[in-house]
């Protein structure tokens, strides 16, 4: 093998390797996606300024996730889905902080696409790293989860504006 052909080649140890730290990422995301699942269930109702707050950290988070996902994955021939995360997430976070500005149905909408946006992309990368590194069963859930999560914020606002009951 040229030393060309090593940089691409993911070796059984390096696929070892990966698997681990990418598992261990995907225990991080998962405990802080809980967390803040029940802090927004706790706290939306009572406390409308700490669950705008909650709304613009998340995609945040989800940068810092990007950029742990693509350390993890360091042999990865591609990152340019991880890379599209970020900066779809960067983009979200600015979006969502502004559109709150007009409102929570807004801010809900933005969320809403983004959860959508970007759980596709961890779907079709969990189904792609699945047939490298077997696993991945976190990825595709959560991309899945977003997707569904997604789509209900995005259309819980356009029912309430229309008058139905929440």
């Amino acid at each position: 093998m040229t030393s060309s052909n090593s940089s691409s080649v993911i070796t059984g140890q390096q696929a070892i390797a990966t698997a681990s730290s990418l598992r261990r990422l995907y225990f991080i995301r998962a405990a802080f996606s809980l967390s803040w699942v029940i802090l927004v269930s706790l706290f939306a109702k009572t406390s409308p300024g700490f669950a705008i707050v909650l709304l613009i950290i998340y995609p945040a988070w989800d940068v810092i996730g990007a950029f742990l996902d693509i350390r993890a994955n360091e042999h990865s021939v591609s990152k340019t889905p991880q890379y599209v995360n970020a900066a779809i997430s960067t983009i979200t976070t600015i979006a969502v902080g502004i559109a709150i500005q007009k409102g929570v149905p807004e801010a809900l909408m933005v969320f809403g696409a983004w959860a959508i946006g970007t759980g596709l992309i961890q779907l079709i990368l969990g189904i792609r790293r699945r047939k490298l590194l077997g696993g991945q069963w976190p990825m595709i859930i959560s991309g899945g989860q977003s997707m569904l999560g997604g789509t209900s914020s995005s259309y819980w606002p356009t029912t309430r504006q229309k008058g139905s009951p929440a």
